[in-house]
């Protein structure tokens, strides 16, 4: 039997109540079955519930086991590539379309957030941060580009100064504030989607997990101890799906992600660390993000490995990293830590598409989840209703498989990593 519960962790522990859904049992024939309970897959079936579809939802732990009840809970601007390197890929127009659909992403999580009142610390502001002064230049040149060719006007460029105002650490040179980017409660967010779907009738079954999937017209997901014959399947497992499909499997890498939440600060505290409750992350390669919570944590996420191996001292490992940033919390510790997988694709830019006509999936968001998952599970709706466009638009972004097979594919990445862990350092 799987577990059922989610993994322990501060979203876990301030996670409103949610109801356990029933396991499978038995067969079932439905117009459209989701594989995996997170905000794609969640986003699907609201949309096509409204649209008046019948539709199941297939989770092999709970809703929002994940990463969507997992991750940072940052609300980013754009995707994890560069603007300039989607254009190289599909043109300046197809970039500028897929531009606006992130950026109503963001827009769809207001929106949401707001019609079915889901309690999840939705707040705006979002700094990038950083730590050499050629990293000032390279986000002086992505000002640029998102000012003057894409139309984003919510950036604006800080000095040294006016970064330690909005957070305050020593090692900070600069910055890039972006009024448009923010943060929320994850878990609290999945688990209201997942109320508003079950409202418009989305039927859930946890404890789930999807063992076969026969491709047809109809397709069947088979679990344990049931069956869901379909006319369309959405595959919105993402890190978590694993071989269920091999011809797509390839195209992502799991990658393990890290946070660490603090004990309450106190109010006074908090505030003095980050004044306007932004979210922040810095200018490396391998990152350091981090941010408020609502009851006065310091919640500071930073660090990642290429295999499925938990880091050993992961406590210390995370506060060492907290204290470069923060070195007033030497007697802070952390009350949780917590990982889990993030799926990245070689281009860094979300894999979505068909693997046949009436099976659509999404993958890969490389760190920008949050926003774009939403949307893209709301576009792969469209599709199944009958304007494909937007998918179309997505599946024209190029991918390719992660090299080395399925032995060495894994070491070879975490070769490539030590390379940009080195030059952060630099």
């Amino acid at each position: 039997m799987q577990n059922s519960e989610h993994v322990a962790s501060y979203y876990t522990a301030s996670a409103h109540p949610a109801p356990l859904h029933p396991k499978l049992e038995g067969d079932l024939r439905t117009d459209v079955v989701v594989i995996g309970a997170g905000y794609t897959g969640i986003s699907a079936a609201l949309e096509l519930a409204q649209r008046g579809y019948d539709v199941v939802i297939l989770e092999a732990h709970r809703v929002g086991w994940g990463a969507s009840g997992r991750n940072g809970g940052q609300v980013c601007t754009g995707f994890s590539a560069s603007l300039g390197k989607i254009e190289k890929q599909v043109g300046l127009d197809d970039a500028r379309k897929l531009f606006a659909i992130a950026e109503e992403g963001k827009a769809l999580i207001r929106e949401r957030v707001q019609r079915y009142g889901i309690d999840c610390n939705l707040k705006w502001g979002y700094l990038h941060a950083a730590l050499k002064m050629r990293h000032v230049e390279e986000l002086k040149e992505e000002l640029d580009e998102a000012q003057h060719r894409f139309g984003y006007d919510q950036l604006r460029l800080v000095d040294r100064d006016e970064v330690r105002r909005m957070v305050d650490s020593p090692i900070y040179v600069g910055g890039l504030y972006d009024a448009g980017a923010g943060h929320l409660h994850p878990l609290n967010y999945c688990l209201g989607l997942g109320k508003a779907a079950s409202e418009v009738g989305v039927r859930f079954f946890e404890n789930s997990k999807v063992e076969r999937l026969e491709f047809g017209k109809p397709a069947m997901a088979a679990t344990q101890s049931g069956r869901v014959t379909a006319d369309f399947v959405v595959l919105a497992g993402n890190a978590y799906l694993g071989g269920l499909v091999p011809s797509i499997q390839s195209r992502v890498m799991p990658v393990g992600t890290y946070i660490g939440a603090t004990t309450q600060l106190g109010e006074n505290r908090a505030k003095a660390l980050i004044p306007d409750d932004i979210a922040v992350v810095d200018t490396n390669f391998v990152l350091n993000y981090f941010r408020r919570s609502a009851d006065h944590r310091m919640l500071f996420g930073g660090r990642v490995s290429y295999s499925t191996i938990m880091p050993p001292y992961l406590p210390r490992a995370m506060r060492h990293k907290m204290l470069q940033v923060f070195p007033q919390l030497t007697d802070v510790s952390f009350d949780f830590t917590w990982g889990g997988f993030v799926a990245i694709t070689v281009a860094r830019t979300p894999d979505v598409g068909r693997v046949t006509p009436n099976v659509y999936y999404a993958q890969g968001y490389s760190g920008t989840g949050v926003a774009l998952s939403g949307i893209v599970g709301k576009i792969i709706a469209e599709a199944i209703a009958g304007q494909a466009e937007r998918v179309d638009l997505f599946a024209k972004l190029p991918h390719m498989q992660f090299p080395g097979g399925a032995a060495f594919r894994t070491p070879l990445l975490a070769a490539a990593m030590l390379w940009y862990r080195l030059r952060d350092l630099m």
